[in-house]
């Protein structure tokens, strides 16, 4: 990229604003706070008739239990050092596959799974095979799935990655969020370099063709001296992927985050340097920016995907898999049928009561309407592909509230545009979430809706 840095710099300030991280169009703060279960029923129906015998359907399973609260987790998780839980848990994943199972007229094709949290590596490797043998059973798994798992480093055993690997899963992903000790003491979250090298070496050797870390910046005692020690330990380590996300303080919703010293945050210009040094780090030893806070290796199939133009986002982040349909199993799981949400209750009482009385878990969603499906797709092809084709009727609506934005982004060089589409310019690339923002016609209609999302940097 034949950019100025001190340009960049600029613009980082200039944009650093709220604004979501856009794995769903709407966003969830639109979403209805309840939906009829009957219509999401005959939703589902219609969508896996279309989607099913194509590219079949993705699957994922929130975990929710882990042994110690991490301070700076916004995540839905139950903490408990009680193992029994493992098996109701398990019952229930099962029950509500089959309400979902029962409504598909056809043997359902897995090209996707994804086990997230929570801690999944909190359950013993004999229930997660046991959960996935079950899940899989009645199926038909499609020759390019992609199984994934997310392991905490410091549990994540031989027998979870051997167990894991003869399933199918070849992509983990762990949480180190940063390696410095006093950090780590203060977001509660104790595990030495040692653990993360051992863990990703274990996985290399049973066969795992992905290693993704997740880092955090903007996280209490954090410096830049700090992160570059980090992101050097990091990249001493070459996992496949990297996501680099903006720390997120919301101790109005994450109760976990009041437990520690507000002062230890970095203020927002050393958050910035946090942001800039790890980037600048990474790219210097042959990471690509693949969008939104993700980094890969151009060996990895994700960085395939970004420069072949088939990269996908969904609610697990980017995915080299574009189904059309996502169930979400488990309490607080997202599911996406391709054209309507629904999120599970976020209580496991809630979750529970409801699979046991015969009846899918969820709560809140939204149906699309034809509008909404359009600029969905704006927003997937900004995110995914860097530029979009304009739909000739959405003209109206573009002119009131795209192209303003648009206009600024323009005259910064980060996209060109006219009336028939946008691409974005190498420089727009740090600034996808702004420029997707551009085309979110819901937060332009509620403003005071961009106070409910962290900044983008």
């Amino acid at each position: 990229m034949n950019e100025s840095p001190a340009i960049v710099d600029v613009l980082v300030e200039k944009y650093n604003l709220p604004v979501p991280r856009y794995t769903s169009y709407p966003t969830v703060p639109y979403w209805n706070e309840q939906i009829d279960v009957n219509d999401w029923q005959q939703n589902i129906q219609q969508q896996f008739a279309i989607h099913n015998s194509t590219k079949g359907i993705s699957l994922y399973i929130h975990l929710p239990f882990c042994e110690s609260l991490c301070t700076y987790c916004g995540c839905n998780k139950k903490i408990t050092t009680n193992h029994t839980v493992e098996e109701e848990y398990l019952i229930a994943i099962e029950k509500e596959w089959q309400l979902y199972t029962a409504l598909m007229h056809g043997k359902p094709v897995i090209c996707e799974i994804h086990l997230g949290g929570g801690t999944p590596t909190f359950f013993s490797p004999r229930n997660l095979e046991q959960l996935i043998t079950n899940i899989l059973k009645n199926t038909t798994v499609h020759p390019q799935h992609e199984f994934s798992i997310e392991g905490h480093p410091n549990n994540t055993t031989k027998e979870h990655l051997e167990t894991l690997y003869r399933l199918g899963f070849r992509r983990i992903s762990y949480g180190v969020q940063d390696n410095n000790p006093e950090v780590q003491r203060v977001i509660n979250r104790i595990q030495p370099i040692e653990n993360v090298e051992l863990a990703t070496k274990l996985a290399r050797a049973i066969g795992f063709t992905s290693v993704n870390y997740d880092l955090i910046y903007g996280l209490p005692l954090q410096t830049v001296e700090s992160i570059t020690t980090t992101i050097l330990q990091t990249i001493q380590l070459k996992p496949d992927r990297i996501a680099f996300y903006s720390y997120a303080h919301v101790p109005w919703t994450s109760k976990a985050q009041r437990l520690f010293d507000e002062n230890d945050l970095p203020s927002a210009a050393i958050k910035l340097l946090l942001y800039k040094k790890g980037k600048e780090l990474l790219m210097q030893h042959g990471y690509v920016d693949i969008g939104m806070d993700h980094f890969a290796l151009p060996h990895d199939e994700l960085y395939n995907a970004r420069m072949n133009g088939t990269l996908h986002r969904n609610f697990m982040g980017y995915t080299t898999q574009h189904a059309g349909m996502l169930i979400g199993l488990g309490v607080s799981s997202i599911s996406d049928s391709g054209n309507a949400y629904a999120q599970n209750e976020k209580t496991l009482h809630n979750y529970y009561r409801q699979v046991s009385s015969g009846q899918l878990a969820i709560k809140k969603g939204y149906f699309l309407n034809a509008e909404d499906l359009r600029f969905k797709r704006y927003i997937l092809d900004i995110s995914c592909t860097g530029k979009t084709l304009f739909n000739e009727g959405d003209l109206p609506l573009l002119q009131q509230y795209s192209f303003p934005q648009l206009a600024l982004f323009a005259a910064d060089k980060l996209i060109t545009y006219n009336e028939t589409g946008i691409a974005v310019l190498p420089t727009g690339q740090h600034f996808i979430r702004n420029i997707c923002s551009a085309f979110d016609v819901h937060l332009q209609r509620n403003a005071f809706g961009k106070m409910l999302f962290s900044k983008s940097i």
